[in-house]
C-alpha cells in the first residue's frame, strides 16, 4: 500500500506497465457555527474520478452489470471492514480471500501474486512501523469495492525517523467465478501521477524524509484524514488550553503568563506538566486580535483544573474540530506566517473547502535551542464541514 521496496526500488526507474491489477484503511478552536463531516464515496460521473478509468483497464473484471449475480459484494465489503485493519498486525490479512494471481499497484510498487503482496507488507513493517486506519468500504461497480484509509508510519533506518504520512482509496477487483479479490489499485491523494512507475509518487517519499525536530511531550491528538500535496486535513479530539491576550501571530506577548500558570502560579499553586505547541491564535480577517495559549495535559479535566491567579488568564476547552494544517520549518516571522496563512487559504478554496476566519500558528521548539532548519511549525485553520470522499 503506500511506499513498497523503498530500499530495493528507491533509486531505480522502471517503465510503465500494462496487465491486470487490483486494489483495496490524530486535537482546534470551538466555534459557534455547526461542523459536519460526511464520508461518501465517488460518483462515476465526477470528473475528478476519472483517475479510476486506468484501474478499470488494468483490471481482470468486466464492470458490466451481470444478469445473475454470482457474488456477494456487499458481504465481502463487510468482510475488509473486519479484515482490512489486521494489515500490519500480527493476524494480518485472510489471504484465502485473494486469488493467488492477485495483481497489486500503488505508484511506486507493483506485485502479481499474492505471496509478493504480503511480502510487500512484511517489508513495510520492518522499515516504517506503519498505523492503518480504514475510514470506508463502499461497492463502487458489480465486482469492484473501494475503500478509503489513511497510513501513518516511521522510517526507521534514518535517526531522526521521520514521519509519512498517504491517504487514498484503494480500487479492488473481484474474480465473479471464485469471489475473491483479483486486483487492488492504490491511488494517492498527494499526487497527480498515480500509474505505476510514477516519479511524483518517488518524490512524494523523499520529500516527508526531510528533518523535524517534535519535542518528546504530549501534543493535542488528533486523526489525519487526509494529506494532499499542499496540507493535511486533521479531526483533532477536545483539549484544554490556558491562554492570554497576545500581540502578533509570531510574537510571544503573553507567554509568560500562560506558562505561570502551569509553573504554579494558580491556585493551588499546582505544578502542570509543560506540552507542546505554543499556539497563538487570530480569529479575525486581518490577523490582528490574537490570544496566546498552551495545551493543558490531555488527563487534566477544566472542572478539577485550579484558577489562574491573573485575571487576564482563562481557562477553556477547545471542542474537537476539523483543521487544515500546513507544516514549515525555520523560524516563524510574522510576514512568513502571514504567507503561509495565504497559501493555505488559498489552496483550499481552490480544493471547494470552507476555511474559516483567522488561523492559528502551531510552534513547537524551543527557538534557543533548535536548529532553525529542523524546527516544526504549523499553521492551521479551522474547516466549516469536511468530506471525505
Amino acid at each position: 500500500m503506500a511506499t513498497t521496496h523503498l530500499t530495493t526500488q528507491i533509486l531505480r526507474q522502471t517503465p510503465p506497465v500494462c496487465g491486470s491489477c487490483r486494489r483495496a484503511t490524530t486535537t482546534g478552536t470551538s466555534s459557534s457555527s455547526p461542523l459536519t463531516i460526511t464520508f461518501k464515496t465517488r460518483k462515476e460521473s465526477s470528473p475528478k474520478n476519472q483517475k479510476f478509468k486506468w484501474a478499470r483497464k488494468l483490471s481482470l473484471v468486466e464492470q458490466s452489470s451481470p444478469s445473475k449475480p454470482t457474488v456477494d459484494v456487499e458481504g465481502l465489503a463487510t468482510f475488509l471492514y473486519d479484515d482490512l485493519p489486521h494489515l500490519f498486525d500480527d493476524q494480518g490479512i485472510d489471504r484465502t480471500a485473494y486469488d493467488e494471481q492477485v495483481k497489486f499497484r500503488d505508484p511506486i510498487t507493483k506485485h502479481d501474486t499474492i505471496s509478493g503482496y504480503l511480502f510487500n507488507i512484511s517489508l513495510l513493517k520492518v522499515l516504517f512501523r506503519p498505523l492503518f486506519q480504514l475510514h470506508w468500504v463502499k461497492q463502487t461497480g458489480p465486482y469492484e469495492i473501494t475503500t478509503r484509509w489513511t497510513i501513518v508510519m516511521k522510517f526507521m533506518p534514518l535517526p531522526w525517523k521521520p514521519e509519512l504520512v498517504f491517504t487514498g482509496t484503494s480500487v479492488m477487483g473481484i474474480n465473479p467465478n471464485n469471489g475473491k479479490f483479483c486486483s487492488h489499485v492504490d491511488f494517492w491523494d498527494s499526487i497527480e501521477n498515480n500509474e505505476y512507475f510514477s516519479l511524483e509518487g518517488l518524490w512524494d517519499v523523499f520529500r516527508q524524509l526531510r528533518v523535524y525536530k517534535t519535542p518528546d511531550l504530549e501534543t493535542p491528538r488528533y486523526q489525519i484524514l487526509k494529506r494532499t500535496a499542499n496540507y493535511e486535513v486533521r479531526k483533532y479530539e477536545p483539549f484544554i488550553v490556558v491562554e492570554t491576550i497576545g500581540e502578533k501571530l509570531s510574537g510571544s506577548n503573553g507567554f509568560n503568563a500562560v506558562a505561570g500558570y502551569i509553573f504554579g502560579k494558580n491556585s493551588t499553586t499546582e505544578k502542570i506538566p509543560m506540552t507542546t505547541p505554543v499556539f497563538t491564535q487570530a480569529l479575525d480577517p486581518e490577523l490582528s486580535d490574537v490570544s496566546i495559549q498552551i495545551v493543558l495535559p490531555s488527563e487534566k479535566d477544566i472542572s478539577s483544573l485550579p484558577d489562574p491567579s491573573q485575571e487576564t488568564v482563562k481557562l477553556r476547552k477547545v471542542e474537537g474540530e476539523v483543521a487544515a494544517a500546513l507544516k514549515f520549518s525555520g523560524k516563524p516571522t510574522e510576514d512568513v506566517v502571514r504567507e503561509k496563512e495565504k497559501a493555505l487559504r488559498s489552496n483550499l478554496m481552490k480544493d471547494g473547502l470552507k476555511p474559516r476566519m483567522g488561523c492559528m500558528l502551531a510552534r513547537y521548539n524551543d527557538p534557543g535551542r533548535t536548529w532553525s532548519f529542523t524546527m516544526r511549525n504549523e499553521v492551521l485553520i479551522w474547516l466549516e464541514e469536511f468530506s471525505l470522499d
